[in-house]
């Protein structure tokens, strides 16, 4: 059933946002600590650094490398597994949340617009529409679809990749942030719990 909880653990630390799934293992980032955190499927901290940009919030990985959405800058950065900046570009707009990659473009949320942008690597826009919510946070895709969470409908969405509603659950614990999907499941940072939780579709 959609929602529903496989498992669950803690966040390294309080305050988690952004998710994304690398093939093996999960990458987390926490705005407090402003750290990105590498895990493995039952939360153990396999290593971690520090961000480059203040307050992290989404990530997505590319197959080669990590994009993480930094809210104060207003930037995305790519960077290598050792957090080393490769390149940045500015965001259409302020407060970047959620982040994940399609293979080929990468789907950027953004609070204060309250939309969700599809970007070039480039930072080029190539389309945006609004978010179902008010207070978007997380995103993901799954191969097929947009999977997006709104921290204060406490919901989680699937979207197609022109912002229509095919449904919707609640979250587990009540304030959804990041968004990940690791082929069968989806991933889910909540930062009323601080917990990552793995939920089916």
């Amino acid at each position: 059933m959609s929602g529903e909880v496989v498992k669950s653990f803690l966040t390294p630390t309080a305050g988690p946002w952004g998710l994304t799934f690398d093939g093996k293992y999960l990458w987390h980032s926490v705005g407090a600590a402003e750290a990105i955190y590498q895990l493995d499927l039952d939360g153990a901290v396999i290593r971690s650094f520090a961000t480059p940009g203040v307050k992290p919030r989404g990530l997505a990985f590319d197959g080669k490398y990590l994009w993480a959405a930094a809210y104060t800058a207003d930037r995305i950065y790519q960077l290598d597994l050792d957090g080393a900046v490769i390149n940045s570009f500015a965001t259409p707009a302020g407060t970047p949340r959620g982040l994940t990659f399609d293979g080929k473009y990468l789907w950027l949320v953004l609070g204060q617009a309250e939309r969700i942008y599809q970007l070039d690597l480039d930072g080029t826009v190539i389309k945006f529409f609004a978010s179902p919510g008010v207070t978007p946070t997380g995103i993901t895709f799954d191969g097929k679809y947009l999977w997006h969470s709104d921290s204060v409908a406490d919901r989680i969405y699937q979207l197609d990749l022109d912002g229509a509603v095919i449904k919707f659950f609640a979250s587990p614990a009540g304030t959804p942030r990041g968004l990940a999907f690791d082929g069968k499941y989806l991933w889910h940072a909540d930062a009323a719990a601080d917990r990552i939780y793995q939920i089916a579709r």
